[in-house]
């Protein structure tokens, strides 16, 4: 017998099953993708990104995941984000417990990105660039946990910092435990600190009871209520304030008679 040179052809009710059979394995991949990227782009607040980035908003739209950023890094801090990492796709990032921000005073990283998406000018001072104005996230101590806090005397943070003295300080105070010996507690002056995560790296816990976190996550938020009135610029918002009183049906009541009507009504 010869073999068929053209293979039979499909009946109709096979090719409906195989048709429907594609389309759900199409399907299903494509949820596995969406629910893959959704996961990604939601862990994304957390990410620490390269000096001079945009606002993460803003980063996501502008970056166009090249990676040049990534090769002109001398130390390797920059990764691109790959499936697993839980971390928006191709987007540069680094993570200062493995390679922190070493502080290139020529921040290489910076001038190669061509969309903008690390702005050169925020990182520039009259003409230069400048790595101590970077701002790629803020250090955080955890107290429980950092050993200075339990009187140990420790100050590897303090002293892997480039900004000695500035970004880290140590405050001094008695252990009143022991009565003989000085705590040294790292303390983090945020408008100081660039996120670089050197002090992260040299933690010595197992650990690190330092750590760096998006700006806008680590740090709180007074709103625009508060005035620091000994803050000659802060208080300049005041200028153009206008006040406005609400008035309920209880504040038309003094406070010693709301006080008492409350009183009465206890007893009754």
């Amino acid at each position: 017998m010869q073999p068929k040179s053209k293979k039979e052809p499909l009946s109709d009710r096979r090719k409906f099953i195989l048709s429907m059979a594609r389309g759900l394995g199409l399907g299903a991949l494509g949820g596995f993708v969406w629910s893959a990227y959704v996961d990604e782009v939601s862990a994304s607040s957390l990410v620490l990104r390269p000096p001079g980035a945009l606002a993460e908003k803003d980063f996501l739209k502008t970056c166009i995941k090249c990676g040049l950023c990534v090769e002109a890094c001398p130390f390797d801090t920059l990764v691109l984000a790959k499936p697993g990492d839980n971390k928006p796709l191709g987007t540069p990032y680094f993570t200062p417990r493995e390679v922190p921000c070493y502080m290139c005073p020529d921040i290489p990283c910076v001038p190669v990105c061509p969309t903008g998406a690390l702005k050169e000018e925020s990182v520039t001072f009259e003409g230069k660039r400048n790595i101590n104005l970077a701002d790629m996230g803020v250090a955080v101590v955890d107290s429980k946990n950092c050993i200075a806090y339990w009187g140990i005397q420790c100050d590897a943070c303090y002293r892997a910092c480039p900004l000695l003295g500035s970004a880290i300080t140590i405050e001094y105070s008695k252990n009143e435990r022991t009565g003989k010996h000085a705590f040294m507690k790292p303390v983090v002056d945020s408008d100081v600190c660039t996120g670089c995560g050197l002090c992260e790296k040299a933690c010595v816990t197992e650990k690190a009871s330092i750590f760096v976190l998006p700006r806008e996550v680590a740090l709180g938020r007074a709103g625009d209520y508060y005035i620091k009135g000994w803050d000659k610029a802060d208080e300049k918002r005041l200028e153009n304030a206008t006040a406005k009183t609400t008035t309920t049906e209880l504040s038309k009541e003094s406070a010693i008679d709301s006080l008492n009507t409350d009183m009465e009504d206890l007893y009754e």
